[in-house]
Order: C-alpha cells, then structure tokens, then sequence
C-alpha cells in the first residue's frame, strides 16, 4: 500500500510542449494609416455606429450557431466534471433485504443426513461499497488533463463562433449600407433622367430634337429603372441573412436605410506575427487540441501498465432487522487487486499508435491554423491598403465625372455635340458614383477582416 502511493506521483507519457513554427519578424503590407487604436473587447465600437452595436447585441443575445456553441462548452464542462470525478473513491450504498425457504428434504452441511425439516431465512444487509483506482501511472490524471483541454478548446471554439457572427453581422450590415447608398444614387439618377426625357420628349414634338436621342433617353432610363431593381432585391436579401444571423425572423425584421457615405474605417495595428499567437481563438483551440491528444498519449501508455485497484466494504447484516444495528451484526472486508495486461494480440499498441497518429494530426491541424492566420492578416492589410488607394482615385473620378456631364450638359444646349455625349458623360458619373460606393464598403469590409484576423477583442487566457 505504501509503494502504491509512492508511485501515485509518476505519470508515464510524453510531457507537453507547444509545436515549433517559423515566426516571420514582421508583415510585408503596410499598416493602416492614421491614428492607430487598441482592439477593444466590443471591437464593433470603433466604428462608432449605434445601429451596428444594436444588431451585434441582438446577434450576440440571440443567434442560434452561437447558441450551439454554448451549449457544447456547457456538455465539455460536464464531461471534464466526470473524468475529475474519478480521483475521488467512489463510494455506494445498496441495502438488500432476501428472506428464502429452505427445503426439509435438503442434507445438513455438517452430517450430510437429511434434515427433514423445512426453514425460512431471513437476511439483511446494508453494505457501504468503496472502490478506488490507485493513479500509479497517471492513467486518470492523463484524462482528466485530455478532458481540461478539449474543455478549453470548446471555450475558443465558442469564442471563434462568436467573433464569426459578430464579423458577418457587421459585414451583412455595410453591404445592406451599400446597396442604400446605391438606391440613393440610382433614385436620384432616374430622378434626372425621367426629367430629360420629359424634355426631350417636348423637342421631339416642337421639332427641336430627333427621335434619336429621345430614344437613348428611354432606353438609357430603362436600364436604369432595371438596375434599381435588382439592388432593391439584392438588399432585401441581405436583410433576410442578417435577420437569421440576429435570429429574428426575415418577416418581422427590419432594417431602416442608412446609406454609406465617406465612411472610414479606424486604423487597427497589426502588432507582430508572434502576437496572432495570443489574439486568435482558433490557433488557441487548436493548440488545446493538441493539449488534449498528448495526454490521450500518456493515457493509451499507461493502459499498457498494470492497474491497481482498491475495493472495501463495510455495513451491517442480520436475520432479523431488530438486530440489523448491533455492533455484533457489522461486517467489513478490504482487498487490493492488481490487472496487467498479458496478451491481447497487440490491441492496446495498436491503440497507442493510432492516438500518437491523432497527436500527429492535431499538431499538423495547429501549424496550418498558425499559417492560416499569418495569410488572414496579409490578405487583410494588402486588401485594405490597396482599397484605401482605390477609394481616393474613385473621389477624384466622381469630381471630373461630375465636371464632364455637366460641360457635356452645356455643349449640347449650345448645340456644339449630340445628346449622344450626354449620355455618355452621364453614364460615366453613374458608373463611377455606384463604383465609389462599392469601393467604400469593400474598405470597411477589409478593415472588419483584418479585425477577425487579429482575433477581434480576445486575449489568449494563458
């Protein structure tokens, strides 16, 4: 007994260590400009927009995949509770009362003769069980670390989740912002064009103008009467997806317009590669994944061990339950047992080598996430680099398209071009206000990604 719990203290396995990656020294694409600010835990607010941090706490209080989440952490909380139990003896009552009548043609255990007697027995019992396994190779400290870890990788994987929603729920929302402000424009495009037709329509009838251009009038409103259209369904659809993200249904939720005009994003710092480390939830869950398949290792070696097991029991038992609760009537016994392993025709090394092959899988799965991570935040910054560039040179177009529809405008009263010249330049300035517009919420939709990529507002626990 006293060797048992010497080795109590040894655990056979491998000893944790956090797999190598290569950590490049810094990102190739340029930070975002401007005043740089920290990453907030309600990350959302640094883009200053109430209605944006009213759905991300609805989404946040009421999407269904986030729920999910939650309950998974609750069920490995659970479960990481059952693996702990098992330091602990487990101890169990199970009274038994039996009353049984002997036959009086059965032989005497002492002369063997024929008792010719009949009897009735009675027999109580209250035994309390205790059984307890000795953790001399860790085999359950093992497990209850593997249980710890795949608890925690369920905590990030909640946080994962979570950060997901919240980002789609603020993408879903400067896209609806989007399709507003290129409803705004198109409106008052059509506004302008129904105007010039309505214009052109009395030169045709006083003669002072072709059919010509009255037709490329309509057909040019035409076209654009279809394109409204299709963004309003476009939007409608969008409000659909965020409603299902804030887990409202699409029929009972709204969204007022709020078209995007000159927003833009606040200037995140990238910090360094190594600091992704601690700022992603996904590398952490991963990482806890490969905390959870060593120790699985350590487990799978020590079933190639012997177990030792301690077993008692202690209670009372009687013929008659007056006298149930005699000292006289009490019983106890203890046993230590011993189970090692002879032959299984190789089962438990098979079962070792498959775990070492999940270890192998997970440390793989965690390597890729780190490289994942690493592209997330590259693509993030040369998307929102090159997007901040693209929104400065489509300002500048809108301004000279602005500039040649309405030089355009003036030439064709005068009569110097046709009207062939204003639709032209009208068209241009469409293209690229819808173009702007676009641009503008590919900006904010970089700036959100790089967010993510950063791990939004979580912080490594460690």
């Amino acid at each position: 007994m006293v060797a048992n719990v010497t080795l109590a203290g040894c655990m056979v396995g491998p000893k944790y260590a956090r797999p190598p990656v290569e950590q490049p020294a810094g990102f190739k694409s340029p930070a975002p400009e401007g005043e740089q600010v920290a990453i907030p835990e309600e990350w959302w607010r640094l883009y200053r927009d109430p209605d944006l941090d009213e759905l991300i706490a609805t989404a946040n209080a009421s999407n269904q995949t986030l729920r999910q989440a939650v309950a998974r952490v609750d069920e490995a909380r659970a479960l990481a509770r059952v693996a702990a139990s098992y330091r602990f003896p487990t101890i169990s009552l199970d009274p038994m009362v039996s009353r049984e009548r002997l036959s009086a043609n059965r032989a005497s255990t002492l002369t063997g003769a024929p008792v010719q007697r009949a009897a009735t027995v009675s027999d109580w019992l209250v035994p309390l069980d205790l059984s307890y396994e000795v953790d001399v190779w860790g085999r359950v400290r093992r497990s209850l670390q593997a249980a710890n870890a795949q608890t925690a990788a369920s905590v990030d994987d909640e946080a994962v989740i979570r950060l997901a929603v919240q980002t789609d729920v603020a993408q879903d929302y400067y896209t609806l912002r989007l399709l507003d402000a290129q409803l705004e424009i198109l409106t008052r495009t059509i506004v302008s064009y129904q105007e010039q037709v309505r214009l052109l329509s009395v030169q045709v009838r006083t003669g002072l103008a072709s059919s010509i251009g009255l037709d490329q009038a309509e057909a040019q409103l035409q076209s654009t009467l279809a394109q409204q259209q299709d963004v309003a369904r476009a939007r409608a659809d969008e409000e659909h997806a965020l409603a299902i993200l804030c887990g409202r249904p699409a029929p009972s939720f709204t969204v007022p317009p709020n078209p995007l005009r000159g927003s833009s994003p606040p200037a995140v710092p990238p910090g360094l590669p190594a600091d992704v480390l601690a700022r992603r939830p996904d590398v952490a869950e991963a990482e806890q994944s490969v905390v959870a398949a060593n120790a699985l290792v350590g487990v799978a070696t020590a079933d190639l061990r012997p177990r030792f097991t301690l077993t008692s029991s202690a209670g009372f038992e009687s013929s008659a339950i007056q006298s149930l609760f005699d000292w006289q009537s009490g019983l106890a016994s203890i046993a230590q047992g011993i189970m090692a392993p002879i032959f299984d025709a190789g089962r438990l090394k098979a079962n070792l080598h498959a775990v070492r092959a999940q270890y192998d899988q997970a440390v793989a799965v965690y390597v890729n996430q780190v490289l994942i991570a690493y592209g997330d935040v590259e693509d993030a910054l040369t998307d929102l680099h090159a997007l901040t560039t693209q929104v400065g040179s489509l300002e500048e177009g809108v301004k000279a398209s602005e500039n040649y529809r309405r030089l355009a405008e003036v030439q064709y009263t005068n009569g110097l071009v046709d009207y062939l010249t204003v639709i032209d330049a009208e068209r241009t300035l469409l293209a690229n206000q819808l173009a702007l517009a676009q641009a503008t919420d590919f900006q904010m939709s970089a700036s959100i990604h790089l967010i993510k990529a950063l791990g939004g507002g979580w912080q490594d626990r460690q």
